[in-house]
């Protein structure tokens, strides 16, 4: 095992395997657990709990505020009907359905270097879910009626509107919550055993011994595991495309100019796909040195995330030039007229600063270098995160504010309401991954062990 004063002093290289040599199953099942049954967290896990606390209950007073003064609290007038809310929630949505991709699909690939990863990328899921959930609700305009969206017939035998696109929003996220809940609690089943048989405290013990679920090891839990795990990543693998495809169709179902287009379902995609692999490595650089990973998240998975990243960025970049190409030939003067206000007009900043963080920064990742430089990955991480916002504020705010007929044209300004609850869920995003830092496993521990048994046995010529 490296020592830990020369573990801190490692930096990625591009010949790290995808662990240390020199681990073995039962001290790499040691050093997981130890994070979460004995290491206490410094200075800090505590001001990044605060600070996320904080923003958390900036959160809970815009809610109630809203609740109270109604909807015109935020910045959304006519024009600009769709605001903050919608921008925050398809943001929150792309950034989950990144993580999906990681778990899911590449389980189904039998890709090893994920199993170091997939527990950060599914508790980013579900968290970013929980942040997505909240806005559809509060942009009701009534939330405590949300059941109406629910098809069945009331009391005056009226049904939703199957052609609303609140009523697409609402199946596909409530499906997606479930399955990304399903999936992150029963990819942890194995290890919350191996918590509870490990813990020494009997309120440990106890805790993760109903969450473990009965779990015991034997043949026929791990056949009946196998086969149920697989099934739900079989069924996460497709819902992490179809959900932001309908997402996508939100807007492209609409007659709107600049939305009306059947692009925007695969954009949507690759943008998800985009700020989801940011999300991981933006996550990924710090824990592993924090939670004392090194061993396991190595320079490996750095190369591969960031080569991921650039390829999600040049498709999107595809989408940017296909967007303009089709705005000029498709012949729509309205269409023109809006495109060029994006690109010229008093908010041209925000789509350029689109183009610059979401398209020319991933750029630095065709250097080996960069893919391994941490500074250089959280830089760019951080920016198409920011990018991703600005995108998704660009379709919202600067289509809208241009609608077909002159007269009708307006503009949108944010509200101190409206900069709360993006901050805040933030907020809460941070401080559920923090919590669940000190409850739960950041690497899967059966599924590393899988792997270093495997590796083992084919160097030892097994």
């Amino acid at each position: 095992m490296t020592p830990p004063d020369a573990r801190a002093a490692n930096r990625p290289n591009m010949d790290d395997p995808l662990f240390d040599p020199a681990q073995t199953p039962g001290s790499m099942t040691g050093q997981v657990c130890a994070v979460v049954l004995d290491r206490p967290f410094g200075l800090w896990w505590r001001v990044s709990l605060t600070v996320a606390l904080l923003l958390l209950l900036a959160l809970i007073i815009a809610i109630v505020w809203l609740f109270i003064a109604g909807i015109g609290v935020w910045g959304v007038d006519w024009p600009v009907m769709w605001g903050f809310a919608i921008i925050n929630y398809v943001w929150w949505i792309a950034i989950a359905s990144g993580g999906t991709f990681i778990s899911a699909l590449f389980y189904l690939a039998g890709v090893e270097w994920r199993n170091a990863l997939n527990r950060l990328a599914e508790t980013m899921t579900v968290l970013a879910v929980a942040c997505a959930g909240v806005f559809p609700i509060l942009h009701l305009g009534r939330p405590w009626l949300f059941y109406w969206l629910f098809p069945y017939p009331n009391t005056m035998t009226l049904w939703p509107q199957f052609r609303s696109p609140l009523l697409w929003d609402f199946f596909a996220i409530l499906a997606y919550v479930i399955s990304s809940v399903l999936f992150w609690y029963f990819g942890l089943i194995p290890d919350f055993a191996t918590l509870r048989d490990r813990a020494e405290a009997r309120r440990s013990r106890l805790f993760y011994g109903v969450l473990a679920a009965g779990f015991r090891g034997g043949g026929a839990q791990w056949r009946h595991y196998r086969a149920g795990y697989g099934l739900l990543a079989a069924i996460m693998a497709p819902l992490v495309i179809s959900v932001h495809s309908i997402v996508g169709l939100d807007f492209a179902g609409a007659a709107t100019v600049g939305w009306h287009s059947t692009q925007f379902p695969p954009f949507f995609v690759f943008g998800a796909l985009l700020s989801g692999f940011a999300m991981v490595l933006l996550l990924a650089a710090p824990l592993r040195r924090l939670l004392g990973f090194e061993d396991f998240i190595t320079g490996r998975h750095f190369d591969v995330l960031c080569k991921l990243l650039l390829v999600s960025s040049l498709c999107v970049g595809y989408s940017y030039i296909m967007e303009a190409f089709m705005t000029f030939y498709g012949g729509e003067a309205a269409d023109r007229l809006s495109f060029i206000d994006k690109i010229s007009g008093r908010q041209a900043p925000i789509y350029w600063a689109t183009i610059l963080l979401n398209v020319a920064l991933p750029q630095l990742f065709w250097s080996r270098r960069a893919r391994l430089n941490e500074a250089v990955i959280g830089i760019v991480s951080i920016g198409v995160i920011i990018g991703m916002w600005c995108e998704r504020y660009q379709i919202v705010v600067m289509s809208l504010r241009r609608p077909r007929l002159p007269s009708a044209w307006g503009e949108f300004a944010p509200t101190l309401w409206d900069n709360l609850t993006l901050f805040g869920t933030v907020g809460l995003f941070l401080a559920g991954l923090l919590i669940a830092l000190r409850l739960v496993p950041m690497i899967s521990m059966f599924e590393m062990r899988e792997v270093m048994t495997q590796r083992g046995g084919q160097e030892d010529g097994l």
